[in-house]
């Protein structure tokens, strides 16, 4: 049974920082891509980082680039999520995501259940 489940999530400033992490279980984690989405209420989820299962291949969406950087520790079986410089419009329910290939859409294969992100003006 696959399972991904995140944490690090919490309360910040705006301006501030968080690392969001996201424990995997059940799978080869080592030949899984892995993703961050994010989701409000009442608004679709969207896209924010990926990763291949080497590391060596990134992707943000334009909202969180040069802000976030995605990382990973295939011998921990974790991928992370370092946020810095936040914005209120960064606040949204947190999740991260597996699949085979690198991409944007959410045609991934597996789902965490969330971490909440709250960023205060």
């Amino acid at each position: 049974q696959v399972q991904l489940v995140e944490s690090g999530g919490g309360l910040v400033q705006a301006g501030g920082s968080l690392r969001l992490s996201c424990a995997a279980s059940g799978l080869t984690f080592s030949s899984y891509v892995m993703g961050w989405f994010r989701q409000n209420p009442g608004k679709e989820r969207e896209f924010v980082a990926a990763i291949s299962w080497s590391g060596s291949s990134t992707l943000y969406a334009d909202s969180v680039k040069g802000r976030f950087t995605i990382s990973r520790d295939n011998a921990k079986n974790t991928v992370y999520l370092q946020m810095i410089t936040l914005k209120p419009e960064d606040t949204a329910d947190y999740y991260c995501a597996a699949t085979r290939l690198l991409r944007r859409d959410r045609l991934y294969d597996y789902w965490g259940r969330g971490t909440q992100v709250t960023v205060s003006s």
